[in-house]
């Protein structure tokens, strides 16, 4: 696998990325039964405490080992998109929110 420094087309992933995981833990709370200001509420925590995780914004430590992910994105078989540092899943996960719970705004 070749690791290719593109980062429009790595933010583009990115945005699809955390948008997907968004709508799914959205998904899964309502089937769960939550609505209004609890999805809401609920969507958000989850999802940044996700976006967290793969940002390698929370420290992953267990019996002395680390563990520091690093984001990247297949673009074909042979071919890894990267950003040259952390992934920013975060940033991009506020405007999904607002387009899910807020369209009119």
């Amino acid at each position: 696998m070749e690791l290719k420094l593109d980062t429009e087309k790595f933010d583009e992933y990115q945005k699809l990325f955390i948008a997907e995981i968004t709508k799914t833990v959205m998904v899964k709370l309502v089937e769960a039964g939550l609505k209004g200001p609890a999805l809401e509420d609920a969507t958000a925590s989850i999802v940044f405490n996700i976006a967290s995780i793969i940002d390698d914004t929370t420290g992953i430590e267990s019996d002395d080992l680390e563990v520091r992910p690093y984001l990247t994105f297949r673009q074909n078989d042979n071919e890894l998109v990267h950003c040259g540092e952390n992934s920013y899943t975060y940033d991009r996960m506020m405007p999904v929110m607002k387009k899910l719970f807020h369209p009119e705004t």
